[in-house]
């Protein structure tokens, strides 16, 4: 406990900091200190012990849309930089979406819906692996690693790429289907939304990117040292975090008519396409993470779960 309460005070002004940062006039976070000292901080002293200098300790965050990765993975960072004094770099697989040219080709070999970004196959998955391979390499050399736009729904210009110039103890890799696992061809043929029923008949989107989960995804989280999982209650609640998301982001860059900000309506739209995998992750996740967070309905972690 008194390591705790000291590692507490260590961080708790950079923390503090950064959440409000994050926060506008109309979405606060409540209960910012019982986050940091009753989850994260004991999420981080589990880390550091597992954390090994010799090569990088691959941490996967999972979590639906709008459950507060990039939060919570930014405060995990903090802390573990700060207190425990390692080098630690955070990406999102979100950072590694194809180009829009990209996608726009595969939309036309494949199916139209892949030109949505989101769902396995929409990433560039030969540069996550090279990522992943060239940051455990003994004789590291300096890493430039892109990073997504989701306002104009594009790759930033190379000059805002991350640099990463020295070999990190820690990796954090979060994203919505990080660790997220293939469905069964039996289970793939029944639809669960409109957008199903309407734009993938013959079932070709659904069996691309199950095929894509089953193989190149499957190798690539196979490489995570552990999997931590922030468990919401149901589907619904995460299109109302969404949209306070996308909330967020309109008052943030409400200057710049160039945005591509997504009305109600494409929000719903937009996450019908991540719906699938999502209700597999809610069944699926708790059985296989090696920490799971469960989320109440006001956002906050209520209780956490670690497996042996």
């Amino acid at each position: 406990m008194q390591q705790l309460s000291l590692c507490f005070d260590k961080v708790k002004k950079d923390c503090l900091k950064f959440i409000v940062s994050q926060e506008t006039k109309v979405d606060k976070f409540k209960n910012k200190e019982r986050m940091i000292k009753s989850f994260l901080i004991p999420l981080c002293f589990w880390i550091s012990k597992k954390a090994d200098k010799k090569r990088p300790y691959f941490v996967g965050l999972a979590g639906g849309q709008g459950t507060g990765k990039t939060t919570i993975s930014s405060l995990i960072k903090i802390i573990l930089t700060k207190y425990f004094k390692l080098k630690v770099f955070k990406i999102s697989i979100d950072d590694f979406y194809k180009t829009r040219k990209e996608r726009l080709s595969l939309s036309k070999r494949v199916h139209p819906m892949l030109l949505i970004r989101g769902v396995p196959g929409t990433h560039d998955i030969n540069m996550m692996l090279s990522f992943f391979r060239n940051a455990k390499n003994k004789k590291f050399k300096r890493l430039k690693i892109p990073t997504f736009n989701k306002a104009i729904d594009d790759r930033f210009n190379k000059k805002k790429w991350y640099n990463l110039k020295e070999k990190p103890d820690v990796i954090i890799f979060e994203g919505w289907c990080v660790g997220a696992k293939s469905e069964k061809s039996t289970t793939l043929k029944k639809t669960i939304n409109s957008m199903e029923r309407t734009k993938d008949q013959k079932q070709i989107w659904r069996k691309f990117v199950n095929q894509q989960l089953k193989l190149k995804y499957k190798n690539l989280y196979s490489q995570l040292n552990c999997l931590i999982y922030l468990k919401a209650k149901n589907f619904n609640l995460l299109q109302k975090w969404r949209l306070k998301q996308e909330r967020k982001l309109w008052l943030k860059s409400k200057r710049n008519k160039n945005l591509k900000i997504m009305s109600k309506r494409d929000v719903i739209n937009f996450m019908q396409t991540y719906q699938r995998i999502t209700q597999n992750m809610f069944k699926n996740m708790p059985k296989y993470a090696s920490i799971i967070f469960n989320l109440n309905t006001n956002h906050q972690i209520k209780s956490a779960v670690y497996k042996r």
